[in-house]
């Protein structure tokens, strides 16, 4: 019964269906097809005596023929309507004679704007190979304004071209020698822990070609080597080939309308993996509370190893952990991000805690500790006025724990003689020590330098 339910609706459906086909077209049809054969059979001699005659088919095929052809001439049908189609960005194909000059001025692609009947159109995309030609073969050196022309394989279609004319400068190719130095691209692709150390072209020199005025402009010829695209994983020589060059100006912008011979490089690729383990130094910025002092300051972390750059690990004695203690009264505890230097790659860590215990400012003094010239130009020498300028003696503030412990081979006395020339001076004195919980002064403030020639 259910099955029976269900099919009942959709069989009503079909039956209102075809009752309304059965009023609306089947029926109306019927009766025309009705009359139509009664007239055909009331006059089946008038159309069989005109059929029989000689001419009548030749009359009748050309009625039709007429009649279809003023259909068709008449655009009703959509296929033969005229259109436009637009084929942008097409290439340029230049004929010239490429080893003895060069041209400047050609765009790089065009706009084809075809014109015809559809039915053309679809043929002309369909089949034309759409090449733009700029055909200079027959012109010497000098300025030219030069039409394009389009080869087309479907002629009832008519054509323009955006630009259609280019105003071009041909010129004597000259050539050069230039040296070839490279340019490391991508090197945060590369992974932390290493670094490329060498790079050795195999090429040492190209040849520049080019007009002579957009040689003048190249100042470097750089090989650009990808370190993303060489898949480094681990320390050690790699050889690669097929390295582009380009040419730059002396601004660093790239030069066009240049050809390098030859137009890529080989190289020879070192990659190492340098580091080193440096101390965590911690570095107090700002001033504590009136009376206060930093007994200790220890980072949860002593050592960091950092990699990257051989002579820049080189020159790094410590990481740093700057600490805020502006106005700070109490004890305290950081957690403090580590400064990461110029040429570290990648370090073991990146933060720490810093626990900090203030006691009672004390102060020291420290005599004899000996004065240094630093940053005097080779040029010049110098030497103190007064001899007892030669030594002097340095105030320390700090918390008694901190102070008692540090003696004169960790203290230093210096003068920044840079720009200073001949003559006497009287020059400020700057004192520095390994421990930044304390402050180091100087009980005379300047020193009397006398500079002379060499």
């Amino acid at each position: 019964m259910s099955k029976k339910r269900k099919i009942n609706p959709f069989m009503k459906l079909l039956k209102g269906i075809h009752k309304v086909i059965d009023k609306i077209l089947i029926t109306p049809l019927s009766r025309i097809i009705y009359r139509i054969n009664k007239i055909f059979k009331k006059n089946a001699g008038v159309f069989d005596g005109l059929l029989n005659k000689p001419h009548s088919l030749l009359v009748i095929s050309l009625v039709l023929a007429v009649l279809a052809f003023l259909v068709v001439d008449s655009r009703a049908i959509n296929i033969v309507e005229n259109e436009s189609e637009i084929l942008s960005s097409q290439p340029v194909n230049v004929i010239f004679n490429e080893e003895k000059y060069v041209v400047e001025g050609i765009p790089e692609t065009v706009d084809i704007i075809l014109m015809g009947r559809k039915s053309d159109l679809y043929l002309a995309k369909q089949l034309g190979e759409h090449k733009v030609v700029l055909d200079l073969s027959d012109y010497k050196t000098g300025e030219y304004t030069v039409k394009m022309k389009y080869n087309h394989s479907i002629k009832s279609v008519k054509y323009e071209l955006v630009p259609s004319t280019v105003t071009v400068k041909i010129r004597e190719k000259v050539s050069s020698v230039r040296t070839l130095s490279y340019d490391l691209l991508n090197q945060d692709k590369l992974d932390s822990k290493l670094n490329v150390s060498e790079v050795n072209l195999k090429e040492s020199e190209v040849y520049v070609k080019g007009s002579s005025e957009t040689l003048a402009r190249v100042a470097n010829i750089k090989a650009l080597v990808n370190v993303a695209d060489l898949g480094l994983t681990e320390a050690g020589t790699i050889d690669v080939d097929s390295i582009p060059l380009v040419a730059y100006d002396a601004s660093g912008k790239l030069v066009d309308n240049v050809e390098i011979v030859p137009s890529t490089a080989s190289a020879s690729i070192k990659v190492d993996s340098y580091y080193t383990d440096l101390p965590v130094k911690v570095v107090p910025v700002g001033d504590l509370a009136t009376g206060y002092a930093i007994s200790s300051a220890i980072p949860s972390i002593k050592s960091v190893r950092v990699y990257g750059d051989q002579a820049a690990i080189n020159s790094l004695t410590s990481i740093t952990a700057e600490i805020d203690v502006e106005g700070l009264n109490a004890n305290k505890k950081y957690n403090v991000t580590l400064t990461k230097p110029s040429g570290v790659r990648h370090m073991s860590e990146n933060t720490t805690t810093v626990e900090v215990t203030l006691g009672n400012e004390a102060t020291k003094e420290i005599a004899e500790i000996p004065v240094e010239f630093v940053h005097l130009n080779q040029d010049y020498v110098a030497n103190a006025v007064f001899l007892e300028d030669t030594a002097i003696t340095v105030i320390l503030k700090g918390a008694e724990n901190v102070i008692n412990n540090i003696n004169s081979k960790s203290v230093k006395a210096q003068l920044d003689l840079s720009g200073y020339t001949a003559g006497t001076h009287d020059v400020p004195i700057t004192v520095i020590g390994d421990d930044l919980t304390v402050t180091y002064t100087a009980k005379v403030k300047t020193i009397q330098v006398k500079i002379m020639h060499k």
